[in-house]
């Protein structure tokens, strides 16, 4: 259910390295749906900002967006599934980069923290 999905969340952000700080809110619609917020800084002052919308009875997020930010606060990444970048193979999944918007699928919050651990190690 919901509070499971949310309890997974939190036990990755905890048990993730290089993470100096974060905080979650989380919304119960019911049972099955919910609403989460997350703000994460980073051993090196990166910040993701992330939020979901989530029915644990369907697969799919019906929204969602991670963004990832320098110590400057200048784009890293952000993926999402807003409607708009219609031309996007992947639409409405797509990932937002410095210079560019480009084909992407949902990723989960894992995924996200991977890649930006991926990101650090090769700067």
């Amino acid at each position: 259910m919901i509070t499971a999905y949310f309890s997974q969340a939190e036990d990755i952000l905890q048990t993730f390295p290089n993470i100096r700080t974060y905080t979650l809110q989380t919304k119960i619609y019911n049972a099955t749906q919910g609403y989460i917020n997350g703000h994460v800084i980073f051993e090196n002052g990166w910040r993701l900002d992330c939020i979901e919308v989530k029915d644990t009875d369907i697969a799919a997020k019906p929204k969602y967006r991670y963004q990832c930010m320098d110590e400057e606060q200048i784009l890293i990444f952000r993926y999402d599934n807003a409607p708009h970048h219609q031309y996007i193979h992947t639409f409405p999944h797509h990932k937002h980069s410095p210079h560019q918007v480009e084909e992407s699928h949902e990723l989960t919050l894992y995924e996200v923290l991977l890649e930006i651990a991926d990101i650090e190690r090769h700067r």
